[in-house]
Protein backbone atom coordinates (compact mmCIF):
# COMPACT_ATOMS: atom_id res chain seq x y z
CA UNK A 1 0.00 0.00 0.00
CA UNK A 2 1.65 2.99 -0.66
CA UNK A 3 1.48 6.24 1.34
CA UNK A 4 -1.18 7.90 -0.32
CA UNK A 5 -3.45 4.49 0.33
CA UNK A 6 -2.50 4.79 4.13
CA UNK A 7 -3.45 8.37 4.36
CA UNK A 8 -6.77 7.31 2.80
CA UNK A 9 -7.69 4.81 5.14
CA UNK A 10 -6.74 7.46 8.08
CA UNK A 11 -9.14 9.35 6.25
CA UNK A 12 -11.77 6.55 6.41
CA UNK A 13 -11.18 5.68 10.19
CA UNK A 14 -11.26 9.73 10.98
CA UNK A 15 -14.37 9.58 9.55
CA UNK A 16 -16.25 6.81 11.32
CA UNK A 17 -14.95 8.72 14.42
CA UNK A 18 -16.53 11.13 13.73
CA UNK A 19 -20.11 9.98 12.14
CA UNK A 20 -19.66 6.38 13.61
CA UNK A 21 -20.18 5.16 9.68
CA UNK A 22 -18.87 5.52 6.12
CA UNK A 23 -20.88 5.47 2.98
CA UNK A 24 -19.06 3.65 -0.24
CA UNK A 25 -20.68 6.22 -2.43
CA UNK A 26 -19.24 9.16 -0.41
CA UNK A 27 -16.11 8.33 0.01
CA UNK A 28 -15.72 7.52 -4.02
CA UNK A 29 -16.78 10.74 -4.14
CA UNK A 30 -14.56 12.53 -1.34
CA UNK A 31 -11.26 10.39 -2.44
CA UNK A 32 -11.69 10.64 -5.86
CA UNK A 33 -11.02 7.04 -6.74
CA UNK A 34 -13.00 3.85 -7.84
CA UNK A 35 -15.22 2.16 -6.08
CA UNK A 36 -13.38 -0.88 -6.26
CA UNK A 37 -10.62 0.81 -4.46
CA UNK A 38 -12.78 1.78 -1.93
CA UNK A 39 -13.98 -1.42 -1.41
CA UNK A 40 -10.37 -3.06 -0.78
CA UNK A 41 -10.01 -0.18 1.56
CA UNK A 42 -12.43 -1.67 3.60
CA UNK A 43 -11.88 -5.29 3.16
CA UNK A 44 -8.07 -4.40 4.34
CA UNK A 45 -9.30 -2.57 7.23
CA UNK A 46 -12.08 -4.81 8.57
CA UNK A 47 -8.93 -7.72 8.47
CA UNK A 48 -7.25 -5.71 11.11
CA UNK A 49 -10.65 -5.36 12.60
CA UNK A 50 -10.80 -1.79 12.57
CA UNK A 51 -14.23 -1.55 11.74
CA UNK A 52 -17.12 -3.95 9.61
CA UNK A 53 -18.47 -3.77 6.38
CA UNK A 54 -22.00 -3.60 5.56
CA UNK A 55 -24.14 -2.82 2.50
CA UNK A 56 -22.90 0.18 1.09
CA UNK A 57 -20.12 0.92 3.19
CA UNK A 58 -18.92 0.75 6.58
CA UNK A 59 -19.28 1.04 10.67
CA UNK A 60 -17.18 1.20 13.67
CA UNK A 61 -16.82 -1.67 15.16
CA UNK A 62 -19.11 -1.74 18.41
CA UNK A 63 -18.01 -4.96 20.86
CA UNK A 64 -20.75 -5.05 22.51
CA UNK A 65 -24.22 -3.46 23.59
CA UNK A 66 -23.77 -4.50 26.97
CA UNK A 67 -22.00 -2.91 29.63
CA UNK A 68 -18.70 -5.29 30.39
CA UNK A 69 -18.45 -6.06 34.04
CA UNK A 70 -16.26 -4.00 36.15
CA UNK A 71 -13.51 -7.11 36.99
CA UNK A 72 -13.97 -7.28 33.01
CA UNK A 73 -13.54 -3.30 32.14
CA UNK A 74 -10.13 -3.15 34.04
CA UNK A 75 -8.40 -5.23 32.05
CA UNK A 76 -9.70 -3.65 28.78
CA UNK A 77 -6.98 -1.20 27.61
CA UNK A 78 -5.45 -0.85 30.73
CA UNK A 79 -2.40 0.68 30.33
CA UNK A 80 -3.89 3.59 28.31
CA UNK A 81 -6.31 3.72 30.91
CA UNK A 82 -3.14 4.46 33.64
CA UNK A 83 -1.86 6.88 31.24
CA UNK A 84 -4.71 9.08 31.12
CA UNK A 85 -5.02 8.38 35.10
CA UNK A 86 -2.21 9.69 35.62
CA UNK A 87 -2.42 12.81 33.36
CA UNK A 88 -6.50 13.66 34.77
CA UNK A 89 -4.50 13.98 38.37
CA UNK A 90 -2.39 16.30 37.48
CA UNK A 91 -5.18 18.69 37.09
CA UNK A 92 -6.63 18.37 40.79
CA UNK A 93 -5.02 21.04 43.16
CA UNK A 94 -4.83 21.13 47.18
CA UNK A 95 -7.51 21.60 48.79
CA UNK A 96 -10.44 21.23 46.72
CA UNK A 97 -13.17 18.55 45.93
CA UNK A 98 -13.31 16.29 43.63
CA UNK A 99 -15.68 13.27 42.51
CA UNK A 100 -14.43 10.29 41.17
CA UNK A 101 -16.94 8.13 39.28
CA UNK A 102 -17.12 4.24 39.21
CA UNK A 103 -15.33 4.25 35.96
CA UNK A 104 -12.28 1.46 35.10
CA UNK A 105 -10.25 4.76 34.00
CA UNK A 106 -10.92 6.96 36.89
CA UNK A 107 -9.90 4.51 39.08
CA UNK A 108 -6.34 4.72 37.83
CA UNK A 109 -6.39 8.65 39.38
CA UNK A 110 -6.52 8.38 42.51
CA UNK A 111 -2.66 6.38 42.48
CA UNK A 112 -1.71 10.20 41.76
CA UNK A 113 -3.48 11.91 44.17
CA UNK A 114 -1.21 11.13 46.61
CA UNK A 115 1.04 14.15 46.66
CA UNK A 116 -2.15 16.01 46.90
CA UNK A 117 -2.62 17.82 50.17
CA UNK A 118 -6.21 18.23 52.05
CA UNK A 119 -8.24 16.87 49.30
CA UNK A 120 -12.15 15.98 49.88
CA UNK A 121 -13.23 12.91 47.23
CA UNK A 122 -16.39 11.69 46.50
CA UNK A 123 -17.04 8.54 44.99
CA UNK A 124 -20.51 6.52 44.07
CA UNK A 125 -17.82 3.43 43.16
CA UNK A 126 -17.09 0.50 45.63
CA UNK A 127 -13.22 -0.10 44.43
CA UNK A 128 -12.21 3.42 44.61
CA UNK A 129 -13.89 3.52 47.92
CA UNK A 130 -11.62 0.60 49.13
CA UNK A 131 -8.70 2.08 47.59
CA UNK A 132 -9.06 5.92 48.89
CA UNK A 133 -9.23 3.96 52.61
CA UNK A 134 -6.56 1.97 52.14
CA UNK A 135 -4.43 5.07 51.01
CA UNK A 136 -5.93 6.88 54.05
CA UNK A 137 -5.17 4.15 56.71
CA UNK A 138 -1.54 4.43 55.75
CA UNK A 139 -1.36 8.42 55.92
CA UNK A 140 -0.83 8.53 51.88
CA UNK A 141 -3.76 10.17 51.20
CA UNK A 142 -4.74 13.93 52.77
CA UNK A 143 -8.16 14.80 53.26
CA UNK A 144 -11.64 13.56 53.52
CA UNK A 145 -13.24 10.32 52.07
CA UNK A 146 -17.22 10.47 51.08
CA UNK A 147 -19.44 7.88 49.37
CA UNK A 148 -22.38 8.07 47.80
CA UNK A 149 -25.05 6.25 48.92
CA UNK A 150 -27.72 4.36 47.08
CA UNK A 151 -29.00 1.41 45.22
CA UNK A 152 -25.79 -0.71 44.49
CA UNK A 153 -25.19 -2.51 41.69
CA UNK A 154 -22.79 -5.47 42.37
CA UNK A 155 -21.79 -6.32 39.01
CA UNK A 156 -20.70 -2.59 38.39
CA UNK A 157 -19.17 -2.46 42.13
CA UNK A 158 -21.19 1.17 42.09
CA UNK A 159 -23.74 2.93 43.42
CA UNK A 160 -26.52 4.55 41.62
CA UNK A 161 -30.39 5.22 41.44
CA UNK A 162 -32.80 8.12 43.07
CA UNK A 163 -31.29 7.59 46.02
CA UNK A 164 -27.62 8.95 44.95
CA UNK A 165 -28.67 11.09 42.60
CA UNK A 166 -30.69 13.25 45.39
CA UNK A 167 -27.78 12.77 47.73
CA UNK A 168 -25.19 14.11 45.35
CA UNK A 169 -27.37 17.18 44.81
CA UNK A 170 -26.11 18.37 48.32
CA UNK A 171 -22.82 18.40 47.13
CA UNK A 172 -20.48 20.97 45.05
CA UNK A 173 -17.39 20.13 43.41
CA UNK A 174 -14.32 21.75 41.91
CA UNK A 175 -13.60 19.18 39.69
CA UNK A 176 -15.64 15.65 38.50
CA UNK A 177 -13.69 13.07 37.15
CA UNK A 178 -16.60 11.14 34.71
CA UNK A 179 -15.84 7.76 32.39
CA UNK A 180 -18.05 7.42 29.27
CA UNK A 181 -18.89 4.48 26.88
CA UNK A 182 -19.40 6.48 23.84
CA UNK A 183 -18.45 9.85 22.46
CA UNK A 184 -19.22 11.37 18.95
CA UNK A 185 -19.32 14.65 17.87
CA UNK A 186 -22.94 15.66 17.31
CA UNK A 187 -24.35 12.71 20.16
CA UNK A 188 -22.08 14.18 22.84
CA UNK A 189 -21.40 11.64 25.54
CA UNK A 190 -23.18 8.60 26.15
CA UNK A 191 -23.52 5.45 28.53
CA UNK A 192 -24.86 1.73 28.52
CA UNK A 193 -26.78 2.23 31.10
CA UNK A 194 -29.41 4.36 32.07
CA UNK A 195 -29.07 4.85 35.67
CA UNK A 196 -25.41 5.48 35.36
CA UNK A 197 -26.07 7.87 32.44
CA UNK A 198 -28.77 10.17 34.73
CA UNK A 199 -25.88 10.06 37.45
CA UNK A 200 -23.22 11.50 35.15
CA UNK A 201 -25.85 13.75 34.19
CA UNK A 202 -26.61 15.34 37.73
CA UNK A 203 -22.78 15.08 38.24
CA UNK A 204 -22.24 17.48 35.89
CA UNK A 205 -24.62 20.12 37.16
CA UNK A 206 -23.12 19.61 40.73
CA UNK A 207 -19.38 20.45 39.00
CA UNK A 208 -17.91 23.55 38.50
CA UNK A 209 -15.09 21.92 35.98
CA UNK A 210 -16.45 18.51 34.16
CA UNK A 211 -13.59 16.18 32.98
CA UNK A 212 -14.11 13.29 30.65
CA UNK A 213 -11.72 10.33 30.78
CA UNK A 214 -11.47 8.17 27.65
CA UNK A 215 -9.58 5.91 25.74
CA UNK A 216 -9.96 6.19 22.10
CA UNK A 217 -11.96 2.89 21.80
CA UNK A 218 -14.81 5.07 23.04
CA UNK A 219 -14.39 7.45 19.65
CA UNK A 220 -17.35 6.77 17.25
CA UNK A 221 -19.06 5.35 19.36
CA UNK A 222 -22.69 5.75 20.65
CA UNK A 223 -24.19 3.80 23.71
CA UNK A 224 -28.08 3.90 24.66
CA UNK A 225 -28.45 6.70 27.17
CA UNK A 226 -27.11 9.86 26.41
CA UNK A 227 -25.43 11.97 29.61
CA UNK A 228 -25.07 14.88 28.08
CA UNK A 229 -24.13 16.97 25.19
CA UNK A 230 -20.58 18.45 24.18
CA UNK A 231 -21.20 21.85 25.72
CA UNK A 232 -21.54 20.42 28.84
CA UNK A 233 -18.01 19.02 28.85
CA UNK A 234 -15.15 21.33 30.42
CA UNK A 235 -11.97 19.03 29.65
CA UNK A 236 -11.50 15.90 27.89
CA UNK A 237 -8.40 13.48 28.81
CA UNK A 238 -7.71 11.21 26.59
CA UNK A 239 -4.65 8.69 25.01
CA UNK A 240 -4.63 10.15 21.56
CA UNK A 241 -4.85 13.48 19.94
CA UNK A 242 -8.23 14.60 19.28
CA UNK A 243 -9.88 13.67 15.79
CA UNK A 244 -8.82 16.58 13.40
CA UNK A 245 -12.59 16.86 12.23
CA UNK A 246 -13.46 17.60 16.08
CA UNK A 247 -10.68 20.41 16.68
CA UNK A 248 -13.08 23.14 15.23
CA UNK A 249 -16.11 22.46 17.24
CA UNK A 250 -13.90 21.44 20.31
CA UNK A 251 -12.29 25.50 20.04
CA UNK A 252 -16.03 26.75 19.16
CA UNK A 253 -17.22 24.92 22.56
CA UNK A 254 -13.95 25.86 24.50
CA UNK A 255 -13.46 22.06 25.26
CA UNK A 256 -9.56 21.66 26.24
CA UNK A 257 -8.61 18.79 24.82
CA UNK A 258 -5.57 17.08 26.79
CA UNK A 259 -3.59 14.40 25.01
CA UNK A 260 -1.82 11.74 27.97
CA UNK A 261 1.73 10.78 27.97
Amino acid sequence: MSLIGEERKDYILNLLNLEGKVKTTDLVDNLNVSSETIRRYLEELEEENKLKRVYGGAVKINISREEPSHLKREVLHAEEKRIIGRSAATLVEDNEVIFIDDGSTTLHIIDYLLNKKNLTVLTNSVPALYLLIDYKNKELLSGDIFFIGGKVSSLQSRVVGSMAEKMIENFYVDKAFISIDGIMLGKGITSFDEERGQFARKLIDQSKISVVVTDSSKFGQVQFYKIADFNKIDIIVSNVDAPKEWKEQLTQKDITWIQAE
